[in-house]
């Protein structure tokens, strides 16, 4: 499977923005990372060197506590589009790994992925866009470690500008990318793009 087809899938399968549309909400949109906590803005907090990669284990859990965010993991696989899968709309708060990739704390850049809303509200990551540079993303694992990342950037982009190198790519560093919908919302297509936040293994500890 091409980073460019995870990319495209994931933009259409998690942002259609449900809710707004059924509610007519004007009130209830997801936070805008601010142009603050781009890359391009520098550095700034997070500067915490990069721990040593741990072996692959299967993640169970993550929590984001700046946000509120504590959810199980699922694994995902491929459709039969061969793109990624996504959590089932249903349930809020559930999110998912890919399954075919790199696992969080791995060498690598691991991929979690999880809905802003649902047709009863806000979803998992609805404030993934609130994040900032330094804040901290937490993930059980099977093996009894919980990895610990800090954030270096979020990022919003367009659909058709997903920069699927950049958010894909391989990395010598275990990192992470937390991905869900945003950039502006269309009642007749959904959400524009994707929110990510990108960060990088600095810790360990007992899950």
């Amino acid at each position: 499977m091409s980073t460019k087809a995870k990319g495209w899938v994931l933009a259409a399968a998690v942002c259609t923005g449900v809710y707004l549309v059924q509610n007519g909400s004007r009130d209830l949109t997801p936070p805008v990372p601010s142009a603050a906590q781009a890359f391009a803005a520098g550095p700034r907090a997070h500067t915490d060197a990069a721990a040593d990669p741990l072996p692959p284990s299967p993640p169970l859990r993550l929590r984001i506590p700046d946000i509120d965010v504590d959810t199980p993991l699922m694994r995902l696989g491929l459709d039969r589009g061969g793109g990624l899968e996504v959590p089932p709309e249903a349930d809020r708060n559930l999110a998912g790994w890919y399954g075919g990739g790199t696992t969080p704390g791995a060498k690598g850049a691991a991929v979690v992925a999880g809905h802003v809303d649902n047709a009863r509200g806000p979803a998992v990551f609805y404030a993934l866009g609130a994040l900032k540079k330094g804040h901290r993303i937490e993930v059980s694992r099977r093996d009894g470690r919980t990895a610990v990342f800090t954030i270096d950037a979020i990022e919003v982009y367009e659909a058709d500008a997903f920069p699927d190198r950049k958010v894909y790519g391989s990395t010598k560093r275990a990192e992470l990318r937390v991905i869900t919908c945003g950039g502006g919302f269309s009642e007749k297509t959904g959400y524009r793009g994707n929110v990510v936040a990108f960060a990088h293994l600095i810790g360990v500890r007992p899950a």
